[in-house]
């Protein structure tokens, strides 16, 4: 239950050169709890800066309309992931910032929107994947896009989670201060590799997945489908099983809201084969799912067409080139070009899945190197920790 930071090379002064990492372990709330305590200062100040929470969220929070979402919400989330309530209340607690901020945070545009005072996406917020299933290249490449004030403001979750009643969760996950770990990029114990990609759809109901626990692909399905209430909002989900038996196989899982009176997640997955490649942004490609209007989608546009314009990617650094790309002169692959763009890279992953590692770069990857390297150890192994 520490915490230590990892050194390494970023070119841009104003890029971290160190991640902050913590390896806990415990229940729900024991595990929010060492990280919020760990990264008091940080999480701090982060809530004080990020604009989507006080100028959105809390003046929604504070009226009758957006209090009534808040709390069916809530009660909705206690039902379904008591355990993901417990940990952001032990991170609020460890932290010394009130619980509710935190779970604003965590519900994004759903108040907004459910309320009607969301006014579509207006920052390019996101992120851009790449899978490449080539002969001896298993790649899975993922530039973590968020607004400005999220640069510097993350770190590395290494956690093993044991909550009486609940299933186990082993896994190291990139994470924003005060969030769950999770809706980034990381892996699992049980071989699953995954990035995540937001999706704005118009219409938004309350729920959240736990896909860290998923052994399996099987699994995977039935999580992001969450028979019975549904996911709470629109994301698309790169994965892959290192452990899986027979050729390698990525999966793009775009998962969409639950219908009115329906009782399940709509899913649509796209698997890639040896010798296929694809990408994915923040645009659904295969669901018909109204989306909101915005930046967002129109970054999405661009960002897909830049990759498009690149040869298929063969190799690693193929991938790695495409998401260093920044031809575009306002919506870029890698999101940055001046000091106050409103939306950056924080972070570049790349997954080696034949040398089983996962390398994170803080700075465009194509000239710089990793700042760190992580062997990825399996539940196979159950004498070395997650990370």
């Amino acid at each position: 239950m520490s915490d230590q930071e990892v050194t390494g090379n970023a070119k841009d002064i104003g890029r971290r050169q160190a991640i902050p990492v913590i390896y806990t372990r415990g229940t729900h709330y024991d595990v929010g709890f060492d990280i919020g305590r760990t990264f008091s200062g940080l999480i701090q100040k982060f809530v004080d800066i990020y604009k989507p929470l006080n100028e959105t969220y809390l003046p929604l929070y504070e009226t009758e309309a957006g209090r009534k979402i808040y709390d069916e919400t809530l009660a909705c989330v206690e039902q379904q992931f008591s355990g993901y309530v417990k940990e952001i209340q032990g991170t609020a607690d460890g932290a010394n910032v009130p619980f509710h901020k935190l779970f604003l945070m965590h519900l994004d545009d759903i108040v907004p929107n459910v309320a009607n005072e969301g006014h579509g996406n207006t920052l390019p917020v996101g992120c851009s994947t790449i899978m490449c299933n080539q002969p001896g290249q298993e790649i899975l490449g993922h530039n973590e896009d968020a607004l400005s004030e999220t640069l510097n403001h993350w770190y590395l979750v290494s956690a093993h989670v044991i909550e009486p009643a609940c299933k186990e969760e082993k896994f190291t996950s990139l994470s924003y201060a005060g969030f769950l770990p999770g809706y980034t990029m990381g892996y699992n114990h049980h071989g699953l590799a995954y990035t995540i990609n937001t999706l704005s759809a118009a219409t938004l109901r309350s729920g959240k997945t736990p896909l860290l626990t998923a052994e399996n692909y099987v699994q995977a399905q039935q999580i992001l489908r969450n028979e019975g209430f549904g996911a709470a909002e629109g994301f698309s989900v790169n994965m892959t099983f290192l452990t899986q038996e027979g050729d390698r196989m990525f999966h793009n899982a775009e998962v969409g809201p639950c219908e009115i009176n329906g009782t399940q997640s709509q899913l649509s997955i796209l698997t890639v084969s040896p010798g296929e490649n694809t990408f994915h942004c923040n645009k659904y490609l295969r669901l018909k799912i109204p989306e909101v209007e915005g930046l967002i989608i129109n970054s999405s546009d661009k960002r897909m067409a830049t990759i498009c314009s690149h040869p298929p990617p063969k190799s690693r650094q193929d991938v790695v080139n495409i998401l260093s790309d920044q031809t575009d002169d306002e919506y870029r692959v890698y999101q940055e070009k001046n000091k106050d763009d409103y939306v950056k890279t924080i972070a570049t992953g790349i997954f080696d899945c034949i040398e089983k590692t996962w390398s994170i770069y803080t700075d465009k990857p194509n000239s710089t190197e990793p700042i760190l390297v992580i062997p990825l150890h399996l539940h196979l192994d159950s004498t070395v920790p997650a990370m």
